[in-house]
C-alpha cells in the first residue's frame, strides 16, 4: 500500500501540472490578437481551473474518506472545449499564423507531459481505486491532447500551403 505522503505528493504534482497549463494557457489567450483563437485558449485556461478544484476536492477528501475519496465516477464534458476547438472560424483565423502554430505545439507538449505523468503515477499505484483515478487523469489530459493535435495538423497544413510548403 501507498503511504499517503506519497499519495498526496502526486496529487501536488497533479495539481501543478494544471496551474502550469492554465498560466500558459491564460497568457497565450491574453496575447491572442484574433478573437476564435483567444476563446480557445481562455476555454482551456477555464478547463484546467476546472481540474485544479477536482484535485483540491479529491485531496481534501482523501483526508476524511480514505481511499474512497479517488472514487470520483466524474466523466469529463468534453462537448464544450470540442466544439470550441473544432470550428472553422478559429481554423480561418489561425491561418498562416506562427504564433497560433507555435501555441498549439506547446500545449500538446503541456498535455503529453500531463498524460506521461498520470500514466507513470497509475502504473506505480497499488491501490485499485488510486490507480484508476490517475487513469481517469490521464485520459482527461488525452482529451485535450487530441483536440489540440487535430488542430494543430489542420493549421499547419494551411501554415505549409501559404507559404508554398505543401508540395501535395
Amino acid at each position: 500500500m501507498q503511504t499517503r505522503d506519497v499519495i498526496l505528493d502526486i496529487l501536488r504534482k497533479a495539481y501543478q501540472i494544471e496551474v502550469d497549463g492554465h498560466t500558459f494557457y491564460a497568457m497565450t489567450a491574453a496575447k491572442a490578437a484574433k478573437p476564435a483563437v483567444r476563446e480557445l485558449f481562455e476555454k482551456l485556461a477555464e478547463d484546467e481551473v476546472e481540474h485544479q478544484a477536482f484535485l483540491r476536492n479529491v485531496a481534501t477528501s482523501y483526508d476524511q474518506q480514505g481511499l474512497a475519496a479517488f472514487r470520483t465516477g466524474r466523466a469529463s464534458d468534453w462537448t464544450a472545449i470540442s466544439q470550441t476547438i473544432f470550428s472553422d472560424r478559429f481554423r480561418e483565423q489561425a491561418a498562416g499564423a506562427e504564433f497560433e502554430l507555435a501555441t498549439l505545439s506547446i500545449g500538446m507538449t503541456l498535455e503529453n507531459n500531463a498524460i506521461a505523468y498520470f500514466s507513470a503515477a497509475a502504473a506505480r499505484a497499488e491501490e485499485k481505486e488510486v490507480k484508476g483515478f490517475y487513469g481517469f487523469l490521464a485520459d482527461w489530459e488525452k482529451q485535450h491532447l487530441e483536440a489540440l493535435r487535430n488542430l494543430y495538423n489542420a493549421v499547419r497544413q494551411d501554415f505549409w500551403g501559404a507559404g508554398g510548403f505543401s508540395p501535395f
